[in-house]
């Protein structure tokens, strides 16, 4: 066993580890932050995307020893005082999950891609997402989420088109008329 020391979601937590044990196992065995989901374990689908000293990784790709002194963010640690991350807020409002199951990486990898370029054009969100699946969604009001909250969060709530940038665009309810505001 080795001893690890971790802030997780803003706790301290010192841990005896095995060697071998993935961050993604340490996060929801011995810690309890289930809403980090084992998703494929070979990283290929991104569910277990969580941020490593502030960058996102794939927490199926790193021992939990490799963490050893670092900040780890997961998706337990976005919401502040009861009040959602923007990104969360976005992928409800924008109904940018069916599902659920890749959720969790899905907002932690658009966070990571938001701290990189707060202002990304369609095309940039599609690439900057691609390390995470859903196979669920179509991607659509994903991508619509992380231009809501990139414009929460930019405090520009209207984006203007040009420059290859798009504009918001309102929900696609077609397939999900539960979503409030849907045509019956």
């Amino acid at each position: 066993m080795t001893q690890i020391n971790v802030r997780v979601d803003g706790v301290s937590y010192s841990d005896d580890v095995e060697p071998r044990t993935l961050l993604v196992h340490h996060l929801r065995e011995q810690l309890g932050k289930v809403g980090t989901v084992v998703g494929c374990d070979t990283s290929n689908c991104g569910a277990c995307t969580v941020h490593l000293d502030g960058v996102a990784v794939k927490s199926c790709t790193v021992l939990a020893v490799q963490a050893d002194g670092s900040e780890v963010t997961t998706i337990e640690g976005l919401a502040q005082n009861g009040t959602l991350h923007p990104m969360q807020k976005a992928f409800h409002d924008s109904h940018g999950l069916q599902c659920g199951f890749c959720t969790p990486g899905m907002i932690m990898a658009s966070i990571d891609l938001l701290t990189e370029n707060p202002s990304p054009s369609e095309t940039e969100i599609r690439e900057g997402i691609e390390g995470n699946l859903c196979r669920c969604t179509g991607y659509q009001n994903i991508v619509r989420a992380v231009q809501q909250a990139a414009a929460e969060m930019s405090g520009t709530q209207d984006r203007t088109v040009g420059n290859g940038h798009v504009s918001l665009a309102v929900v696609d309810t077609a397939a999900a008329p539960h979503v409030a505001g849907a045509q019956s």
